[in-house]
């Protein structure tokens, strides 16, 4: 006999006052609307269904359709492991139908039974799972909590789950990101971690889907435009919404910020005088009177806006010079069929740079894991690498760890300083490399792994291998696909590098064309690395005054620290002997011109001789 919804709603409430839950109207809503949908599907509290598992192609397919958000998520998923691991906990990822993706457990939750069930592939939809977070916030398109005996079926009993879903711009579910733990784990604050990094991953989203568009970013605050609560607006060139994410919806209501709607419809004045702003603080009023600060994220190319053309996001790795755009073009196309890559340079050339542009290119779906492998402690170094079990030597950590390589299962395992590595640890490397299986110290199940190898060294290994510092074998693995990175004293794009590094440093600073000039000429033996910190400085000791480093900045700035490029005082001294000159060696005259104190003018007159000449 079917059921009225009073009926099931009294069998609901039966089933939860025998489980010790709070009465039922005290119970949130999402909770009792869950149980009734559960009921009205013909679900029974006293007999769960066996645990649903797609195959290995279903979830591989799934991955691939979930491709752009699961990437954002994993990211988002890192962090949140972060802010909670240690604490009984799992995190985890699903598609909007409920089948879950990916998790990242402690190891105390993986040792739990639940864990089984809680896997890549398991399928959570509520209509099988009944009251779950993952599932009912699928089903009801709003973040849940379910805390112990809440969940419909009472073998889900001992856990507390939170979970929140993911929208993409036009509103349509595309995931859910959960947090689970044992109840007496349960944590108050977990619901608004989950929340966040579901924002977060909203945000990313609609940054991604619309790259090629100008986005606006506005809070009635200013100090909020650069947290998860800002509104974004994305236009096309004439000044047509294509997107908007959930806060600028709230933030303009009553105000149609949909897809279609025009500029002039949300706020009072033009788009081209928006666009003609200051792409850093604009202040915008909409149509009812409300006042935002706003910013543009990705502004005009140039000021003839009329021609309306975005400005593309910067690159991950600068490569205008032809020997690094060869560099790089290799390294993506080894990625691409997964070969080994080895990347040699300088310290201080961007290695590590190229691998994280490697990855990204490759659009590999797990962690980006870097290691150091001349800090690997030796005795330790295979234990970090590939993990262990509990109890497999003295300090081992209890559980067991998965190690380093397994981090990186699905991403990219980058070993920097492999030169290095110690001739023990190189054979294990060996062995890894010809089966892609990783076994842990002190026992336990062999794991095949997906991992993209990065490489990279100073060292010069064929010099390490006739040493015997190197294992030929290992070389001759790793230099699959060999690529260089020419030093920067070397390259002839040091313009777009400085520029690029300005921006990545202090993103409200320039650079004029004749500080670089000045740059261009140093041997930079420290390279990017070198460039990084120099620029740093300047912007630290307020150089310039208005958010500009130029040529007499240059000049007049003391370059204190490691490795000043070769001559750069001696060209900061001419600059200074230049302009004192063209002043009738005029001391205060000089200072205001340069904009700098007059005892900058008398430091520069103590220590070069052609300015004492003039």
């Amino acid at each position: 006999m079917l059921l009225s919804a009073d009926d099931r709603l009294s069998r609901a409430r039966i089933v939860l006052e025998r489980r010790g839950v709070a009465a039922s109207d005290l119970l949130s809503p999402a909770i009792s609307e869950s149980w009734s949908r559960c009921l009205g599907a013909g679900l029974d509290p006293a007999r769960p269904p066996p645990p649903a598992m797609a195959d290995a192609a279903a979830l591989l397919a799934a991955r691939e359709r979930s491709d752009l958000v699961r990437r954002l998520a994993l990211a988002e998923m890192e962090t949140l492991y972060q802010q909670i691991s240690g604490t009984n906990f799992m995190v985890a990822f699903a598609a909007a139908d409920g089948m879950l993706l990916d998790t990242f457990a402690d190891p105390s939750f993986s040792a739990t039974a639940h864990a089984a069930a809680i896997r890549p592939g398991a399928l959570w939809a509520e209509a099988r799972c009944g009251t779950n977070a993952l599932g009912t916030t699928a089903a009801a398109g709003r973040a849940v909590m379910v805390h112990g005996g809440e969940h419909f079926f009472q073998r889900f009993g001992e856990l507390t789950c939170t979970a929140a879903p993911i929208f993409d711009a036009d509103g349509a579910l595309c995931g859910v990101l959960d947090a689970s733990s044992d109840c007496r784990s349960r944590q108050r604050h977990t619901g608004a971690l989950v929340g966040m990094a579901a924002t977060q991953i909203e945000n990313g989203l609609l940054r991604e889907q619309h790259r090629g568009s100008l986005l606006l970013a506005f809070h009635s605050r200013a100090e909020f435009l650069h947290t998860l609560n800002v509104g974004l607006l994305a236009f096309d060139l004439g000044g047509t919404v294509v997107a908007a994410n959930a806060q600028a919806r709230f933030l303009l209501q009553g105000l149609p910020a949909a897809r279609g709607r025009r500029f002039s419809e949300l706020f009072r004045g033009m788009f081209t005088q928006v666009l003609d702003g200051s792409a850093e603080r604009l202040r915008l009023e909409d149509r009812v009177g409300s006042i935002y600060a706003a910013r543009l994220e990705t502004p005009p190319r140039a000021p003839a806006i009329a021609v309306g053309l975005p400005k593309p996001p910067p690159p991950a790795f600068v490569a205008e010079d032809e020997a690094v755009a060869l560099a790089v073009r290799q390294a993506e196309a080894a990625a691409a069929r997964r070969l080994p890559v080895l990347i040699r340079g300088e310290t201080g050339t961007g290695k590590e740079q190229l691998a994280r542009h490697v990855h990204a290119a490759a659009k590999r779906a797990g962690a980006f894991i870097p290691v150091n492998c001349a800090a690997l402690p030796e005795t330790l170094a295979e234990a970090e690498l590939f993990g262990h079990a509990e109890g497999a030597f003295t300090g081992a950590r209890r559980g067991g760890a998965k190690g380093l390589v397994l981090e990186a299962d699905g991403g990219t395992l980058f070993l920097d300083e492999i030169g290095d590595m110690k001739l023990a640890l190189q054979a294990v490397l060996l062995r890894l490399l010809d089966d892609w299986t990783v076994r842990p110290v002190g026992g336990g199940r062999a794991r095949a792994v997906d991992v993209q190898l990065v490489a990279a060294s100073n060292v010069d290994l064929p010099a390490a291998v006739a040493a015997g510092r190197f294992r030929a074998d290992l070389f001759w693995r790793l230099n699959t696909v060999e690529v260089l990175l020419p030093p920067l004293r070397d390259r002839t794009d040091i313009a777009a590098i400085a520029r690029h590094v300005l921006a990545g440093v202090a993103p409200h600073w320039r650079i004029t064309d004749d500080a670089v000039e000045m740059l261009q000429r140093g041997p930079w033996p420290g390279n990017v690395r070198e460039l990084r910190s120099v620029l740093t400085r300047l912007t630290l000791m307020g150089a310039g005054g208005a958010g500009r480093i130029d040529a007499a900045t240059l000049a007049a700035t003391p370059l204190a620290g490691p490795s000043p490029p070769a001559g750069l005082h001696a060209q900061q001294r001419a600059r200074i002997a230049s302009v004192y000159r063209d002043c009738g060696s005029n001391v205060s005259a000089a200072a205001r011109k340069l904009g700098v104190s007059r005892n900058t003018i008398y430091r520069a007159l103590a220590s070069g001789s052609e300015l004492r000449d003039t």
